[in-house]
C-alpha cells in the first residue's frame, strides 16, 4: 500500500502492519527532515504532491518490489505539508521471509519512488530564502 498523507506518520502503527507469520524479516526505512542540505542550513520544508498519480505510481513501484523481490508485505507513506526539523517525512516497509529480500526491497522502494513518484520538495533555510529541490537528481553518498 503506498500512502500520501498529511498527517505524522506513526512508525510503531505502520511496522504494525506488516505482521505475517510466514516473515522472517523486517526491513522498515524512515526519511528524516534534516537542518541542511548542500551546505545551507534548512529550517523547515514543503511537500506537494499530484496525490492521484503519485499513489498510482507508488502503487506500481510496490507491486514491482513484492514481485522482484519475493516479499510478502510492502508499504509506503509520504508526508506533504509542512515538515519541521526531524519530522518524518517518508516511511518504507517490507516484510520477507529472508532478510537479503527485505534489505534489497526497502533500499529499491525508496530509491524508486525518489526517481518515479510525483512529490515535490521545497526548503527553506536560515537565510530567509528557499527554493524547490529535485530530489531524483540529487546527489548520491559517497559512503555506500
Amino acid at each position: 500500500m503506498f500512502r500520501i498523507v498529511s498527517a505524522p506518520l506513526d512508525p510503531a502503527t505502520l511496522k504494525a502492519g506488516l505482521g505475517d507469520a510466514r516473515a522472517g524479516a523486517c526491513v522498515t526505512f524512515e526519511g528524516w527532515v534534516r537542518n541542511h542540505n548542500d551546505g545551507q542550513p534548512v529550517t523547515a520544508l514543503d511537500y506537494e504532491a499530484y496525490a492521484e498519480l503519485a499513489e498510482s505510481e507508488g502503487a506500481r513501484i510496490l507491486a514491482e518490489a513484492l514481485a522482484k523481490f519475493d516479499l510478502l508485505t510492502a508499504v509506503c507513506h509520504h508526508r506533504v505539508g509542512a515538515l519541521q526539523i526531524g519530522d518524518l517525512a517518508v516511511w518504507v516497509g517490507v516484510g520477507a521471509a529472508h532478510r537479503g529480500a527485505a534489505f534489497d526491497a526497502c533500499r529499491y522502494i525508496i530509491d524508486e519512488v525518489k526517481a518515479r513518484v510525483p512529490i515535490w520538495k521545497k526548503e527553506h533555510y536560515a537565510s530567509g530564502a528557499s527554493e524547490w529541490i529535485n530530489c531524483a537528481t540529487a546527489t548520491a553518498p559517497k559512503n555506500l
